[in-house]
């Protein structure tokens, strides 16, 4: 037996079933959806109607193509309830985005829609090798946020104990680490290195806990940070995927014996690829922008919901659903800095192959004259920040900038700063870029 064979119990049937038996339910799934979509939410009547399709015109999966997409615009011109499908009575939670970037999206869920997601999340946390004996320090924000509540109804349904915390706090995260001995944690994988450095400040061995597994999503990572995140606390670092408008957390998952890329639930989730500017669908193995509509969501129908999410669909492995490669970026949060097209996971991946760096980074953009600058802030490993002197600082920023330049192709001011220098989030996702041009 590997030290992954740890599920919480046998597959459920359709995560190891056929592509037939799989594209067999889906078909049935996508019927009802779009007939449910159709029926109860008249801003999607309006535009199938506009488009000129009815859900009739739905016999193989590939016709979803006729199908209008819906955008985040869509749910905030119908702000707040306009999209629900079924009677306030029935609806028994709603959550929200942060609505930092205008009005919050709004999301319902019925009784039966919490449920799926309870199912979901459980069967993500058996993925990454959680069993009803694990205890789970739940360190995802409760509250409007998707994260907090839907980690943690997965956790009671799989049979898990689970440890409320939420984000913040993180003596006390790191004081319930040692006197709870969770086995799991689920966190930002930003916070989770907050939680690090604050143990190297104890006097603490991070890679030395009762940790097991750490459960990480709600911000784009890369395939370097994991590498950290596993190093520095010694622990299988497992990539989780969800967005609120399709459901919140769990769908999709990696599993932790291959760690390749989450599994999507495309018994729940049907994906698509698509062009970002010309909408065309792409097929499986090609980059582009992430679609999912909802096969058995009961209050908020989803049909086509771009998700701006770069990835490509690729063959499942560990389960039969097809998995998804580890989002590299947005196509709405690329930055394009004097004509060149950068995301920051790019720069993340620079900074992470020098051993002397960590992932507290952040991006600031701004306008000097006509022309736009980017200075880099990264910190010193703390565990190194006592014997690195400034010069060497330099020496390590001035390398940087010079891989940037070479692998990105634009210049950048790198500066390597001492551990606690760069900006915290206490909860919720790392504040990355800071744009200061003006728009």
């Amino acid at each position: 037996m590997s030290k992954h064979d740890m599920s919480g119990g046998e597959l459920e049937p359709i995560e190891k079933a056929s592509l037939d038996e799989l594209q067999a339910l889906q078909l049935q799934r996508m019927k009802w959806s779009l007939q449910h979509a159709y029926d109860n939410v008249p801003h999607y009547k309006q535009k199938f109607d506009d488009a000129g399709v009815h859900p009739n015109d739905l016999s193989q999966l590939s016709d979803l193509a006729k199908f209008p997409y819906t955008t985040k615009k869509d749910l905030r011109d119908t702000y707040p309830f306009g999209m629900f499908a079924t009677p306030m009575r029935d609806v028994v939670r709603i959550h929200a985005s942060s609505g930092t970037t205008g009005k919050p999206t709004v999301v319902g869920y019925t009784k039966n829609d919490i449920a799926m997601w309870a199912n979901m999340m459980a069967r993500s946390l058996r993925a990454c090798g959680g069993t009803p004996d694990d205890i789970i320090l739940n360190s995802y924000g409760y509250g409007l946020f998707t994260g907090g509540l839907g980690a943690h109804y997965g956790g009671e349904c799989l049979g898990a104990a689970v440890i409320p915390m939420s984000g913040g706090q993180t003596e006390k995260q790191v004081q319930l680490i040692q006197d709870f001995k969770p086995t799991i944690i689920m966190a930002t994988p930003s916070y989770m290195l907050t939680i690090a450095d604050e143990m190297v400040k104890q006097g603490l061995k991070a890679n030395e806990t009762s940790l097991r597994v750490g459960i990480f999503g709600a911000e784009p990572w890369t395939n370097e940070m994991r590498k950290e995140i596993e190093e520095r606390l010694g622990l299988d670092a497992v990539d989780i995927y969800g967005l609120s408008e399709v459901m919140g957390p769990g769908v999709a998952c990696e599993c932790v014996e291959t760690k390749d890329g989450p599994h999507i639930w495309e018994d729940h989730f049907f994906p698509e690829i698509i062009h970002p500017e010309t909408g065309e669908v792409l097929p499986d193995g090609e980059m582009g922008e992430l679609v999912f509509t909802s096969l058995s969501k009961e209050a908020l129908p989803i049909i086509r919901y771009r998700t701006r999410d770069l990835t490509r669909l690729l063959p499942g492995t560990a389960r039969s659903m097809r998995r998804m490669e580890k989002i590299t970026g947005r196509s709405d949060d690329m930055l394009i800095i004097r004509g060149v097209n950068v995301f920051p996971t790019q720069i993340e991946e620079i900074l992470l192959k020098n051993p002397n760096l960590c992932a507290q980074y952040q991006l600031q953009v701004s306008r000097e004259g006509h022309l736009d600058k980017l200075d880099v802030y990264v910190e010193i490993r703390s565990d190194l920040s006592e014997n690195i002197g400034e010069i060497k600082r330099n020496e390590i920023g001035a390398e940087m900038q010079r891989q940037i330049k070479v692998l990105v192709g634009v210049t950048a001011d790198v500066h390597v700063v001492e551990t606690d220098k760069v900006e915290r989030t206490l909860v919720g996702k790392a504040r990355r870029v800071i744009d200061r041009r003006s728009k």
